[in-house]
């Protein structure tokens, strides 16, 4: 290769979960591939004296981002490749920037700004493989130091506490003075005010020390937390600030070398407190990848808990199964009560038609010869057509669905469909274009808007182009009242109508100011029908129809009929069923409703549609 590099190894390993509870996922760091960045030793950005050389990163997919490091000539960085010769020193450590990660702590992208030599890490496989000289071809964000090893802290990067601390304090000393030389200087009552006062820090509005962290959440402070954080010199045998590991809010480790900076900043400050707060403060403005702790980010917050909202409660789900958004369907409900049904599904109408003048009885005059009578015999036959639904369910989605029957659910709302399909069918056709492959032959299932005359009769409303809504109203009363004249359905027939024509009839007025109509029923006793039965489906629906040579354009206004008046059929098999089936290539569950069915009115006149017609100017 172009180029020599001193060792090699994998800076992050993809899919592995951290100590820290963090799991970079593939594809987190894919426009770092090929990118060249620092090699630091520890982290640490203060000073250039730290940059050990660079890092060319590699992405390999399904494992993780490998990196191929060179040494420069510092005295530091030649140092550090001897440790790494010798095996001293075998992990790596990345620091990246705008993250984003999901709630779970997986982090899903990032921008690796340096690649680190560490003494732990918090991905145990984040390590030096190739120690050794080989070759190799030459080939922005919120940050956040995302360690391959253990301990991280937050910072403007992920980075380890425990290095942090090796790093700063290597002889137990910060400035020429221990801890233990700092405490031995406060009297008794100086000792207990560092406690309170630490322990209002931390509990942000002074809440009671004595509170559990799991009752307030809180960093909770007490003496005998100071006595384990300092006892024995120079040794830390436990952080002061440690929590329970399965709490997913931020956390920062209080280094000996920390503690002493609080202090030396205390005078400029002017009390402990300030200068504990502003010591945290500078550790929110940075991202660190603990293997103590899960790290959140904390944004713009200033004040209160960071990503506080961790602590809300789940939220429960009020309506399971979920509730379905649909149209209204009551007018499906009597549609599909009301039709008449045959166990055969092919069907022959056949009538005599004995209206004209040649059907007529004939007086007799003496001498002349008796004429017979004739008159026309009508038929129509209809024959089945299948109207299906299908859908599919993969099993493995069935099984983790456990708050409800999905599958129970699902056939639901194909039965629903299927019967507001059907109910469609029957009033008004499906809309499809002739030509559709879904289309629902309207020579099997017969729609009463567009049937033949001698079933619907079919009433113009007549109006001007600029009739306004109450003249509308107002005509399709008379209409409705007018068209029965020739009307011969059976019973008391329904009218069934859009929603919004509806309103605008009960909006009418007399002509003083009151309405007309005050419910329903008074309006449909006007019309002149048993009820009325708002259908969604009737908007905007129109039709092209010659009268006189000339093409006319008629609107929907409602469908006059007693449903029983018309006739669905279907063999034996042929009523709707529900199949279910499995797919073993596919792991998949296969659902279908079907019916194989045939639908016609088997009256004449017996259903009227009432249409509208704007006159052109």
């Amino acid at each position: 290769m172009g180029k020599s590099y001193d060792f090699s190894g994998w800076a992050t390993r993809f899919d592995r979960l951290c100590s820290d509870g963090r799991t970079i996922r593939d594809g987190a760091f894919d426009d770092d591939d090929g990118k060249q960045v620092p090699l630091i030793w520890q982290h640490d950005h203060n000073s250039p004296d730290m940059v050990l050389g660079h890092a060319l990163l590699e992405k390999r997919p399904g494992e993780g981002m490998y990196a191929y490091c060179s040494f420069n000539d510092s005295e530091l960085a030649q140092a550090a490749k001897e440790d790494v010769r010798h095996g001293d020193v075998t992990s790596l450590s990345i620091h990246a920037n705008r993250l984003k990660q999901s709630s779970k702590g997986d982090v899903l992208h990032g921008c690796i700004r340096e690649v680190s030599l560490v003494l732990t890490g918090a991905n145990p496989e984040a390590r030096i493989d190739v120690p050794v000289i080989l070759h190799m071809d030459d080939s922005e964000i919120d940050d956040a130091i995302i360690f391959s090893g253990e301990d991280i802290v937050d910072r403007d990067g992920l980075m380890h506490a425990d290095e942090k601390e090796d790093s700063k304090m290597a002889d137990g000393k910060a400035n020429g003075k221990t801890i233990e030389d700092v405490w031995k200087t406060l009297n008794e009552e100086q000792q207990t005010m560092v406690y309170a006062m630490l322990a209002m820090a931390t509990s942000d509005e002074g809440e009671s020390a004595s509170q559990s962290d799991s009752e307030e959440n809180e960093d909770v402070l007490e003496h005998s937390d100071y006595d384990d954080y300092y006892e024995g010199g120079n040794d830390m045998r436990r952080n002061v600030f440690e929590q329970d590991t399965a709490r997913t809010r931020p956390q920062y480790e209080l280094t000996h070398a920390d503690f002493e900076e609080i202090v030396a900043n205390t005078r400029r400050t002017g009390s402990l407190r300030d200068s504990f707060r502003e010591f945290i403060q500078d550790k929110t403005d940075e991202l660190m990848h603990s293997a103590d702790v899960t790290v959140g980010e904390l944004g713009d917050a200033t004040y209160g808990v960071a990503d506080i909202d961790w602590l809300f409660p789940e939220a429960k789900t009020l309506d399971t199964p979920p509730e379905w958004i649909k149209r209204d369907t009551g007018w499906v409900t009597e549609v599909m009560s009301s039709v008449h049904h045959t166990p055969f599904s092919r069907i022959k109408s056949m009538f005599a038609d004995i209206t004209a003048d040649e059907a007529r009885a004939k007086g007799y005059t003496k001498g002349n010869k008796k004429i017979e009578e004739v008159f026309t015999l009508l038929k129509r036959t209809t024959t089945p057509t299948t109207v299906y639904k299908k859908q599919k369910l993969d099993r493995d989605d069935k099984i983790d669905i456990t708050d409800f029957d999905i599958v129970a659910w699902l056939k639901s709302e194909m039965r629903l469909m299927l019967d507001e399909e059907l109910a469609r069918a029957y009033l008004v056709g499906d809309g499809r274009n002739a030509l559709h492959n879904d289309k629902i032959n309207e020579s099997n299932i017969r729609p009463i808007w567009t049937d033949d005359d001698l079933f619907t009769i079919h009433y113009t409303i007549e109006v001007a182009s600029d009739a306004d809504d109450d003249t509308v109203a107002n005509d399709t009363i008379r209409a409705a009242i007018k068209s029965r004249k020739d009307y011969k359905g059976s019973g008391n027939p329904v009218l069934f109508m859009e929603e919004s024509r509806i309103i605008d009839m009960l909006l009418l007025e007399d002509g003083i100011g009151n309405r007309k109509y005050k419910t329903r029923d008074e309006l449909a006793t006007a019309c002149g029908v048993r009820k009325i039965v708002p259908v969604p489906i009737f908007e905007n629906l129109s039709r092209v129809v010659t009268v006189s040579g000339q093409e006319q354009t008629h609107d929907l206004v409602g469908i006059i009929v007693n449903m029983a008046d018309y006739n669905v059929g279907a063999d034996k098999g042929g009523a709707v069923e529900m199949f279910d089936d499995f797919d073993i290539d596919y792991n998949q569950e296969k659902y279908l409703i079907e019916t194989r069915c045939s639908g016609a009115l088997t009256k004449p006149y017996s259903a009227i549609a009432l249409e509208l017609h704007r006159a052109s100017e």
